[in-house]
């Protein structure tokens, strides 16, 4: 309502700054004018007595001053000899250009909005949109700062492992991977940058292990058979290939030998559940039932492996097409929306996941978290636009 108020009194000062000079008549200048030249033909007097300007430049100066007050003098004769209504222009030139100002301004500019603008867009605090931009600001400033310093220092490794993070939070995977590569190159190979770089070229196909993504990942189980995000990763992998046996046996094993405050534990039971698997008892939940997610459940994944291709990828479109469905009924499910868009993703279904994208934006409005959360999950599979 106060949007609306302001736009009214904004189209109200328009026509207002329209219509005063329609209403106002030719004030006489004659007399002004004459007093506004004798003065400057008395300034050039004292410029010139005090040196200021030369006597050439003085004389010139008094011509054409003088020039310009008899021809003042003669218009302000004329102007008397004449009727200012003669000047005028005729009432009905001022009608019309008072019709154009209350009418069509008035209209053209809120059909302009409504077409260019976006009225139902919710309103975001000054302040936090302040915070965010000081917040981009600064974090460009500061990957500006490092890669300067690594176009002058190109084998300090730190600076390497310092802007890697920040690339993939930035959503500049392909940035990211060639730091990640460029550190294993100056400071060698362990299994976390292994499998950094895999988790980065993960990013960088659009959540989709790639065969590079899956070698780095091996490679780092090589080097520590217990690397957590190594181990997560591949059981991703097993999953997108169709191996749900595998992918349970991986995320069961992982919980089982998980610390009771891993903070990863969470993602691993949601995967695990979405798999089919059963997640076990813990100490922090001993008998937290497995939460109902849309998918095969374990007879389902059972009856999988029996399956031909094409039935097993019927199979997975049906799950899918379930959880859009729950989607639609309950729009408030950060990570179902995640899902589903990993999952179009993984079918190879972009323009699908591009109309999810924008589903769910629209369910997620009003809760900034959760908005904020599915924006970097559409910004890093890159289905902006």
């Amino acid at each position: 309502m106060s949007l609306w108020l302001a736009f009214a009194l904004m189209t109200a000062a328009a026509i207002f700054a329209v219509l005063w000079p329609l209403g106002r008549r030719k004030a006489a200048t004659g007399g002004s004018d004459l007093a506004v030249y004798r003065d400057q033909l008395d300034e050039i007097g004292r410029d010139r007595a005090e040196g200021r300007i030369g006597e050439a430049e003085a004389e010139a100066a008094k011509i054409e001053v003088s020039r310009r007050l008899i021809a003042a003098a003669d218009a302000a004769e004329a102007g008397q000899a004449s009727a200012a209504p003669s000047i005028a222009p005729s009432p009905w030139r001022r009608r019309i250009a008072a019709m154009v100002g209350l009418i069509l301004l008035p209209v053209g500019a809120s059909a302009l909005y409504m077409a260019l603008g976006s009225p139902q867009l919710p309103g975001q605090p000054l302040a936090e949109r302040m915070a965010s931009v000081r917040q981009d600001r600064s974090i460009q400033n500061l990957v500006a700062q490092v890669e300067a310093h690594l176009e002058r220092n190109p084998n300090d490794a730190r600076g390497y492992e310092v802007i890697a993070p920040v690339y993939l939070r930035m959503g500049r995977f392909a940035d990211a991977v060639n730091a990640r590569r460029k550190l294993i190159a100056l400071s060698g190979e362990n299994s976390e940058r292994q499998s950094d770089l895999g988790e980065a070229l993960a990013a960088q196909g659009n959540g989709v292990i790639t065969v590079d993504a899956k070698a780095a990942f091996e490679r780092a189980l090589e080097l520590d058979p217990k690397n957590t995000k190594a181990l997560f990763f591949i059981g991703i992998a097993a999953e997108q290939d169709g191996d749900r046996h595998k992918a349970a046996a991986i995320f069961t094993a992982m919980l089982k030998d998980a610390p009771a405050d891993a903070p990863w534990v969470p993602v691993v039971r949601e995967a695990l559940t979405r798999v089919g698997g059963t997640p076990p008892a813990t100490a922090a939940a001993p008998s937290a039932p497995a939460t109902e997610q849309p998918g095969p459940n374990a007879a389902d994944v059972a009856a999988a492996g029996q399956m031909s291709e094409k039935d097993r990828g019927d199979m997975i479109r049906g799950m899918v097409a379930r959880l859009a469905e729950r989607l639609k009924e309950n729009g408030d499910d950060v990570a179902g929306w995640q899902r589903l868009l990993r999952a179009y993703m993984v079918l190879g279904e972009r323009d699908k996941a591009k109309s999810a994208a924008g589903d769910a934006r629209k369910a997620l409005a009003s809760d900034p978290d959760k908005l904020r959360q599915i924006d970097d999950m559409i910004k890093s599979m890159g289905l902006e636009g």
